[in-house]
């Protein structure tokens, strides 16, 4: 009896320490994020808002595999739509959505990826991310990396020598395929 709740409240405190490290974490990516802080909480209520807006069609959800990732009020869709007509509907779906500045349309026409490639795709994010969380001098947190059919999509408000840093790590790692910037720029 007294193991079990020993191991119970050992669960329970990885648990908690996980949970004060992704905590963190986040919290060093919203001190170092170059957006204000409403501007944060503005890009994921556009990415709710456009996700929700792209599973609410029937067609676009049943149809199509697409994402919505919102920085700076930005909103880059990726993924694969079967025919221009439901690329462009799930276009419109999130054009006119409050807040959204502007739109990244890089659905590529073509069946939706399945399950191996989306793993495949995770596995390239995190080598990448990693790779730019060991390069010395160079701020992780203010670049976003989203991977989509191995290719990998750099987001961030960043000065020209981040983005090349960032675009330099994400073409020599292994299993990217191209890289698309979207960035903004800021000076020095």
């Amino acid at each position: 009896m007294r193991l079990g709740a020993l191991a119970l409240i050992v669960l329970v405190l990885n648990g908690c320490a996980g949970a004060v490290l992704v905590g963190t974490v986040g919290g060093a990516v919203a001190i170092n994020d170059r957006r204000s802080f409403g501007s944060q909480i503005d890009d994921q209520t556009l990415e709710v808002q456009a996700n929700r807006a792209l599973n609410s069609d029937e067609g676009v959800n049943n149809q199509t595999h697409i994402t919505a990732v919102s920085l700076n009020q930005v909103i880059l869709l990726v993924g694969q739509a079967p025919n221009e007509m439901l690329r462009t509907r799930a276009v419109g779906l999130v054009r006119d959505l409050n807040g959204a500045r502007a739109i990244q349309n890089q659905i590529r026409i073509g069946n939706p990826i399945g399950f191996s490639t989306i793993s495949n795709d995770s596995w390239i994010t995190t080598k990448v991310k990693s790779r730019m969380l060991a390069e010395e001098n160079f701020d992780s947190t203010r670049i976003k990396v989203v991977t989509e059919n191995s290719e990998v999509f750099l987001m961030g408000l960043v000065t020209s020598a981040e983005a090349a840093q960032a675009v330099d790590i994400a073409r020599n790692t292994s299993g990217v395929r191209k890289v698309i910037k979207v960035f903004e720029m800021v000076q020095n």
